[in-house]
């Protein structure tokens, strides 16, 4: 069974283009669904949060003050995800600050991100909003702790991830739900879905 690593960063702001750095990041190792191996972290990155960010993580700037570098956490964070395949809600946010914290230690971060957000919209498209919070509350998930912090958001993403999977499984008798095959499944309409699940079936048998 393959691994997923399951991302959630709390920052400073939305883009690490605009100077904002990451404040927070948790990851859930799971194999075959199941979760075997944490990572959780504050971190310094000499960025002051505002009174807004503060309010809404829970993350003050004494707390940040308290915490290791930022460089030694996401070099930390690096060697535990290794080339594993991760997945994060809204991955194109977390994906974002992934790349540009390992890029400023000059560290590959090449590993494809899968998208909760994206995958639910089509597995899931009776959801009526596809928040993780909603998301969470529809398929009545465990909640981990306060919300917008990150290992609580990851716990909770990485539940439904395991959903979103089981799903899959079950509607189109599949023994594993790769990551390979979520990347196919959110890069292509949801009308198709039937017939990627097929092609990627075929692929992988012969």
């Amino acid at each position: 069974m393959t691994r997923i690593a399951v991302i959630d960063f709390e920052t400073t702001g939305l883009s690490p283009a605009m100077g904002d750095r990451a404040t927070e990041i948790a990851i859930v190792m799971l194999e075959g669904g199941e979760v075997v191996g944490r990572f959780q972290s504050l971190m310094n990155a000499g960025v002051r949060i505002s009174s807004f960010i503060e309010s809404f993580t829970g993350i003050s700037n004494a707390m940040i003050q308290a915490a290791p570098p930022a460089a030694e956490v996401m070099a930390a964070a690096s060697r535990f995800v290794g080339d594993t395949p991760m997945v994060a809600h809204n991955a194109s946010f977390d994906r974002r600050y992934w790349q540009a914290e390992l890029a400023r230690l000059d560290l590959p971060a090449e590993q494809p991100f899968a998208c909760t957000v994206l995958l639910s919209r089509r597995v899931h498209p009776e959801a009526r909003s596809h928040s993780l919070g909603a998301l969470a509350a529809l398929h009545q998930l465990p909640c981990a702790g306060r919300a917008h912090r990150a290992l609580a958001d990851a716990e909770v993403a990485a539940a439904l991830l395991k959903r979103i999977q089981t799903d899959l499984c079950h509607r189109f008798e599949l023994a594993e739900a790769r990551h390979a095959l979520l990347m196919k499944i959110q890069s292509n309409p949801k009308h198709t879905m039937a017939g990627v699940v097929k092609k990627y079936s075929a692929t992988t048998r012969e």
